[in-house]
């Protein structure tokens, strides 16, 4: 299973459990709301147990067709489109979904409770007030609304990058901690002669395009976005997860596949093909939260500097990727490794040594 379709299914997973203890919430609540001061009182089929299958049957069923109609099509399919969209996308399917399991359960649910068929008059009548009953457009009102949050969350998730929002609710970062990571700075080449060809509008859609391009093999290579930067993004690892499988290397090597994979669309769209280039270098950071009205977790050590310079060097040495030795000396690999040699970097007093990759 791949990183990408993981992610995934965790965060369906995710949606089932939180659904599934909803219902349980909705059927306690009902529950207790029948037996206040205020309330007529249950009806005589009223079955706290009936009524706790239902919901929790209701919400199984929801969390696994709707979540994985939200995790594995609306936020894949709609992902470039403006939030609005897939709220708007969200709200009316799961308004149809919610209504045909209320319809389904009620053929299910109906019979055990009144002991009658559906297909007797009396059984028909009684499934018509089921549907119509305050109770249940109450329940498909609540259910919407659960909806309506939990893609919410899966947009502010996202927004943040994956598993940062909840970093962020536990505090791991709220005190800065020390951690070893790795950062590669990507760089379009030619950005500013190509924002002259295509003007700034057409240029912002080729950034669009290319960084939703290669969000996948970010995904897929355990890495995380860490910033983007005009023209330029930044991927991060932390170095076990970059090491491992040469997951840090692989990402470079399989974005560059992807962008020439797509450069029929690239021609079509911008008559050109965006080539970028990358430094690469890995050291010690310190991580912590900064921010009020706009929290985020942020990065600070010499690596930062010191990977920023890497990439700047590939336009003096004319190759695309070029890597510190340090790291790509505990990354095992099958790349060729050619050697730059030993470089002063502008701000460092001791030299880096560096070598560029090719198949």
């Amino acid at each position: 299973m791949n990183q990408k379709l993981k992610i995934q299914c965790q965060k369906w997973g995710i949606i089932i459990i939180a659904w599934i203890f909803i219902g349980i919430w909705l059927a306690v609540y009902d529950h207790l709301a029948l037996f206040t001061d205020f309330s007529k009182g249950p009806s005589e089929y009223y079955s706290f147990t009936d009524s706790l299958l239902f919901h929790v049957s209701a919400a199984f069923m929801g969390s696994v067709l709707g979540g994985a109609w939200l995790v594995f099509y609306v936020n894949e399919k709609l992902r470039d489109k403006p939030y609005s969209h897939s709220i708007f996308a969200v709200l009316i399917s799961f308004f149809v979904i919610v209504l045909f399991i209320t319809a389904i359960l009620g053929v299910v649910y109906l019979p055990m409770v009144i002991g009658v068929e559906l297909g007797s008059p009396y059984g028909r009548s009684a499934y018509y007030a089921y549907m119509v009953d305050f109770n249940h457009i109450k329940n498909i009102m609540f259910w919407i609304v659960v909806t309506f949050l939990t893609q919410f969350i899966l947009i502010i998730n996202d927004k943040f990058g994956h598993g940062t929002l909840w970093k962020i609710i536990i505090g791991k970062y709220h005190v800065a901690v020390q951690e070893e990571r790795i950062f590669m700075f990507v760089d379009i080449r030619s950005s500013t002669t190509i924002a002259e060809k295509l003007g700034n509008n057409k240029y912002y859609e080729l950034l669009k395009d290319f960084f939703s391009d290669i969000t996948d093999d970010i995904i897929s290579n355990h890495g995380e976005v860490y910033q983007y930067v005009g023209d330029e993004i930044v991927i991060s690892w932390p170095v076990r997860n970059g090491i491992k499988n040469a997951n840090c290397l692989n990402c470079y090597f399989d974005m560059r596949k992807t962008i020439q994979g797509k450069k029929e669309k690239y021609m079509a769209k911008y008559d050109l093909i965006p080539e970028f280039k990358a430094g690469i270098h890995f050291g010690e950071v310190t991580a912590g939260e900064v921010g009020i009205i706009k929290r985020d977790i942020t990065f600070s050590g010499d690596v930062l500097n010191t990977a920023s310079r890497i990439q700047g060097l590939c336009n003096v040495y004319k190759v695309d990727f070029l890597i510190s030795n340090d790291l790509l000396s505990i990354i095992k690999h099958n790349f060729n490794a050619r050697p730059i040699g030993f470089i002063e970097l502008r701000g460092k007093e001791s030299k880096v040594e560096l070598s560029t990759l090719s198949f």
